[in-house]
Order: C-alpha cells, then sequence, then structure tokens
C-alpha cells in the first residue's frame, strides 16, 4: 500500500473514532480530517477546498434562510397548531401529524419543522395528560421520511445532486427522488401510525420532576443587621440548616444561580432552599451543599447525620433559625413567579459549548439563564456539574428570564424544546387563545409572501427553469428584502456547521479517490457480493451506507460513500445511477441510533428517550425501507 493510500484510510478511521466519541464536534472533525490529508500531500488545497465551492452549499444555505422566514412570520406555528388541533387521541392525532409532518419536510428542511413541533406537542401533552415520548419519535421519523421525496427535502439530496454534477453526470430531479421516497414515506407512515404507538415507550417528560422540586422552596431573607452580612456563602456554613440546601439567591431584580460558595451574601437577599436540590434525585446545578463547601466548623452530630435521612427530619414551617441571628422566614412553598421561566434545550451538532466544562460556561451572562440539571442518554446526570463537559444531544434545563425562546429560537448552540414563556402549565384557555393569535396573524401579508416564495422555488425547481442554488438565492433575497428577515437575521438562519461538515466531507471524499482508498474499499465490496450478482452489490452498497450514517452525520456518510459507489459500479460495468440514489435515500433513513440525524437527536432529551429505544421501535422500519429501496431502485434505474 502506498503512503496517500494508508494516510488516507488511518484519517478515515480517526474521524469515525471521534464522531462516535463525541469529544469533538463534526466540523471541527472533518475539517481536521480534511487538513491531515492535505498536509499528507495525498490533494493540494485547492482540490481539499473545491467541496466548499459546490453549489449544493449556496443552495441549502439560501434554503435555510427561507425556512426561517416561514418560522418568523409564523407560517410554521400555524401550521403545527392547525395539525394539532383538538385531538385527544393518540392514533388520531398521529394520522394527521404524521402525513402533514412528511408533506411539510418534503418542501422545507425538516430540522425546522421538528423545532417548531417538539414545543407544540409537549404542550399538547401536558394539557391533554399524555407522555411526549409518545409522539417525538414518530414526529423525527415522519420528517425523516419526508426529506426523501424531493430534492431540496434534506441536505442529502442536495449533496449527491452536486457530486453527481461535479462527476460530469446530470443531477438529481426534482421529483426523481420520489419514484422511490414516496414508497417509502407510505410505508414508513402506515408503520409509524399502527405499529409503533405499541413499541413506543411511555415516559413522564423530563420536566416534570424538576417543576415538582422548584415548587416547593422555603425562603429566607437575611436582615441588615444580622453578622452574616458580608460573609461568604462557605463561610456563613448555611449548610447547617436541617435537610436544606441553597439553590438561588434573590437579590432585588438580580437572581443570582449557580452559587458559588465565594458569593458574598448582603442585607436583603432573599435565600431560596429545597430539601430535594441533593437528594436521590436531584437535579438543581445551582445548589450549594455540604459535598461543594468545607464545614470544619460543623458540630460532629450535623457533619455525621446522612443527607437523605436530613431532608426526610426538615421541620418545613417551623424551621429553627436561631443559629443564624438575622435570618428570618419569608415564605415556604414559593411557587414559580410570572418574572421567571423555566426551559429546556438541546445542544446542537456543531456547537460551541460541546466539550465545554459547565463551569466555564457563562450561562447568566451568555444566555440570562441559570443552568439547573443536565439529561444526557436519558438518565439525569447527578450534581455537582462543574467537570461535565457538554456532548451533543444534551438537554439542559435553564431557570431563565423572560422572552427566552424569542432570544434564543435561532441560537446555533441549541435548540429550545419548550414554549414561548416557558414550562408552566398552561390552561385551555390560554391555549385557545394561543391558537387565535396564531390564526389572526395568518392573514398577514409577510406570512402569504414567504409561502408564495417556497412554492415559488419549488415550481421554477420543479419545473427545471432554475438550478435550486439560484432559485433558493433569489427565495432568500426576496425574504431579506421585504424586510421578514433582517440581514443579520438571515445569516444567522444559516447553519453553518452543516455547510462546514458537507464542505470537508466532500474534499475527504477527493482524497479517497485520488489515494486509491475508494477503489480498495469498493473492491472489498465487490469481493463480499459477487457470488449475488448486481443485487447483491447494491445491496452491501445500501448496507455500508446504512451503518455509517448511524456513525456518522448522514451528509459525511453520503460524501464518503459516493466515490465508493462510483467505484463498484464502474468497476463492474454497471448504471451507476440506481447506485447513487440507493445511497441517497439509506444516507437518509437514520431509525435504529438517536445520534444518526440530526431529528433524532433533537426529539432524544425532551422524549427522555433511552438509546435501545430508537433501535426498538426504527430497526424494523430500517429493514422494511432497506428492502423497498433494493426491491425498487433497479427497476426504476435499470443496472
Amino acid at each position: 500500500m502506498s503512503f496517500d493510500l494508508l494516510l488516507t484510510l488511518g484519517v478515515l478511521v480517526a474521524v469515525f473514532a471521534a464522531l462516535m466519541s463525541e469529544v469533538l464536534s463534526a466540523d471541527v472533525v472533518f475539517v481536521g480530517g480534511l487538513m491531515v490529508v492535505v498536509l499528507g500531500g495525498v490533494i493540494d488545497l485547492e482540490r481539499a477546498l473545491q467541496g466548499f465551492g459546490n453549489s449544493t452549499l449556496l443552495a441549502l444555505g439560501s434554503l435555510y434562510v427561507v425556512a426561517a422566514g416561514l418560522r418568523e412570520t409564523g407560517a410554521l406555528d400555524l401550521a403545527t397548531q392547525y395539525v394539532l388541533g383538538e385531538e385527544k387521541s393518540i392514533r388520531r392525532l398521529l394520522l394527521r401529524m404524521c402525513p402533514s409532518v412528511t408533506v411539510y419536510s418534503a418542501f422545507l428542511n425538516n430540522t425546522p419543522v421538528v423545532a417548531m413541533g417538539i414545543p407544540a406537542i409537549r404542550g399538547w401533552c401536558r394539557r391533554h395528560g399524555v407522555s411526549p415520548s409518545k409522539l417525538l419519535m414518530p414526529l423525527s421519523f415522519a420528517a425523516i421520511l419526508g426529506g426523501i421525496c424531493t430534492l431540496i427535502g434534506t441536505s442529502t439530496n442536495l449533496v449527491v445532486h452536486g457530486l453527481l454534477q461535479s462527476h460530469g453526470m446530470e443531477g438529481l430531479g426534482f421529483f426523481e427522488l420520489a419514484w422511490v421516497g414516496v414508497p417509502c414515506a407510505v410505508i414508513g407512515l402506515l408503520y409509524i401510525i399502527f405499529v409503533a404507538p405499541v413499541l413506543t415507550p411511555e415516559r413522564a417528560d423530563i420536566r416534570t420532576k424538576e417543576e415538582e422540586e422548584r415548587a416547593d422552596l422555603i425562603e429566607v431573607e437575611l436582615a441588615a443587621d444580622s453578622p452574616l452580612v458580608d460573609q461568604s456563602v462557605q463561610d456563613a456554613n448555611l449548610t447547617l440548616l436541617p435537610g436544606l440546601t441553597l439553590v438561588r439567591i434573590d437579590r432585588g431584580a438580580e437572581e443570582i444561580a449557580p452559587i458559588q460558595a465565594d458569593e458574598r451574601l448582603r442585607a436583603g437577599d432573599r435565600l431560596l432552599f429545597t430539601t430535594s436540590a441533593m437528594g436521590s434525585d436531584g437535579d438543581e446545578a445551582a445548589a450549594v451543599g455540604p459535598s461543594d463547601l468545607e464545614s470544619p466548623e460543623r458540630d460532629d452530630g450535623a457533619q455525621e447525620m446522612d443527607e437523605y435521612e436530613r431532608v426526610e427530619e426538615t421541620p418545613r414551617r417551623d424551621l429553627d433559625l436561631s443559629a443564624f441571628p438575622g435570618l428570618r422566614l419569608a415564605y415556604t412553598d414559593v411557587k414559580e413567579t410570572q418574572d421567571r421561566e423555566l426551559h429546556q434545550v438541546v445542544v446542537r451538532e456543531g456547537s460551541s459549548l460541546i466539550g465545554e466544562a459547565i463551569e466555564a460556561i457563562p450561562f447568566r451572562r451568555r444566555f440570562g439563564a441559570a443552568l439547573t440539571g443536565i439529561r444526557r442518554g436519558g438518565e439525569r446526570l447527578e450534581p455537582p456539574f462543574a467537570d461535565v463537559r457538554v456532548h451533543p444531544g444534551d438537554v439542559l434545563l435553564l431557570d431563565t428570564q423572560p422572552g427566552f425562546r424569542g432570544t434564543h429560537e435561532e441560537s446555533e448552540e441549541f435548540f429550545v424544546t419548550s414554549e414561548a414563556g416557558g414550562e408552566t402549565d398552561k390552561t385551555e384557555a390560554e391555549a385557545r387563545r394561543q391558537r387565535e393569535q396564531m390564526r389572526t396573524h395568518g392573514g398577514g401579508w409577510e406570512m402569504r409572501l414567504a409561502a408564495a416564495v417556497i412554492v415559488s422555488i419549488v415550481g421554477v425547481v420543479g419545473a427545471g427553469l432554475l438550478h435550486v442554488a439560484v432559485a433558493g438565492s433569489l427565495g432568500a433575497f426576496v425574504i431579506v428584502a421585504a424586510g421578514i428577515l433582517s440581514p443579520g437575521q438571515a445569516r444567522e438562519a444559516v447553519d453553518w456547521n452543516v455547510l462546514i461538515v458537507i464542505g470537508a466531507a466532500l474534499g475527504l471524499g477527493q482524497a479517497m479517490e485520488a489515494s486509491g482508498a475508494a477503489q480498495l474499499l469498493g473492491e472489498g465490496i465487490v469481493d463480499a457480493t459477487r457470488a449475488l450478482g448486481p443485487y447483491g452489490l447494491l445491496a452491501g452498497i445500501v448496507l455500508a451506507t446504512a451503518v455509517l450514517t448511524n456513525i456518522v452525520t448522514n451528509n459525511g456518510a453520503v460524501a464518503l460513500m459516493f466515490p465508493i459507489a462510483l467505484s463498484v459500479a464502474e468497476s463492474q460495468q454497471l448504471d451507476p445511477r440506481a447506485f447513487m440514489v440507493s445511497i441517497t435515500l439509506a444516507a437518509s433513513m437514520a431509525f435504529i441510533t438517536p445520534i444518526g440525524y440530526q431529528t433524532n437527536l433533537m426529539v432524544y432529551g425532551p422524549g427522555n428517550y433511552r438509546f435501545l429505544d430508537f433501535t426498538r421501535v426504527g430497526g424494523l422500519l430500517q429493514v422494511l425501507l432497506w428492502t423497498v429501496i433494493l426491491a425498487m431502485a433497479p427497476l426504476v434505474w435499470p443496472l
């Protein structure tokens, strides 16, 4: 083997390992791998960067702006409220929701469709006493199915479209994928509506426990003449209060959480304690408890008292504050006030928070929020969180200032999966009022214009009048020129991490072709499936793509598999079209892991799912759809 081949294979192995470990974000991993092959001389810099000049990136970036315009005008909100309606049966709701989501996702990027659907579905579930885990996985799966039906349904389709053109072949037609994508979508929807509900777990909303804990606080006020004024929290030794843990300090309009051990108390401070923040189910990152502060002056009895015993023995309304002069009981059973909101967010792929320790992230300064809990892989992480490093898909539970969702809805760091106003329960009257406001807003010219833009893009691209990159760019220009989005908002709407992953992955694909790695891997697939004929070769390519897309990103998988599939087809003198379409569809069918597709990652935490839930629910669906691809692709595009 040549040095170039060995280096390229080594880089591919390192890239896969890094992506699976989630130590670094996908964009960093792919760019790092690309720079290694450039430094190793496998390809020159100009060829490595060709992927970033691919028209796919312009098309995808402009479509992000158009989708943001629809969201900004309230069109997606209105559509979501219409789909959910007043149904009270899960099965009937799935019948309304899943086909609608699939249709939306066929013409819009599925990420904003799911991002808008999550808070609406969680609100519906809260009002009707239904577990959101019954609906959020079907939401993600239905969105994935829509993406495989049209050219603009998902970024994967655009990647292959651009690769075909760059290799001198005809790009994908707007509805070309529909020949196989629509049958897959129909079979998939039938499965999601009639089979998946039996397999989908029923779990409580992840906020339920946290809200119960927050609703049971004790508030203590610090008098001006107290000797504790100007002492640090650690020196004040507040851990002596039996069974209580300090979770927040209200200081005028300021609310301090998480609380540092060196935070100095001031006259008039209101100290909020809870009995459960550091218990067996505790999840309060704001808490300062015995494990966080040194207490050399504690008496022996207090030092030896078990934490859980202290929780049970807490005298709630007859709290003895005699050991702390100047502290007096203010209120008990403090509920969340109207000037605070409870939110949950899901860390995005490519977020700058990934890999950062919690203690290094200035939540209050950057987001106006205090971190109160973390969920990972369906499990509650236990405090303290100082050394916990953020992973993609982590659910962060936040105590925020008002207006958090509106401010951070377009954040590049996370998806906000709670409703405007936070996680407080909404009455039916409030819900109806919100829906009525949506209907009223639906008459705005901005909404009609945004809808006309997406319809026009579909029309001109579908008719072959304009390239999708040109049509999308014109649509984005109209959105900005009409004032629906400002130029700054348009830039923020683009998921730059996805574009970077695509560009770098295309560069690695170039390295695979230049080094002979694509040919070597293709020969391995040919040798393993030669006895099964052309259909066996196609099955091998589809299986390899399906495995890869559940490990790395869908765009990375299709960019890396394209040169391999092309090498297999050319070496066996077969028409490559069926291979290209098959890997395009297979790369988007990531149903068996939560990390294989962005929308799965988005619902993973909010649905309180476990990793194997996706395998149990999506495994049979995955096999069914693979079978459809293998049966129909060679019929539509003969080998």
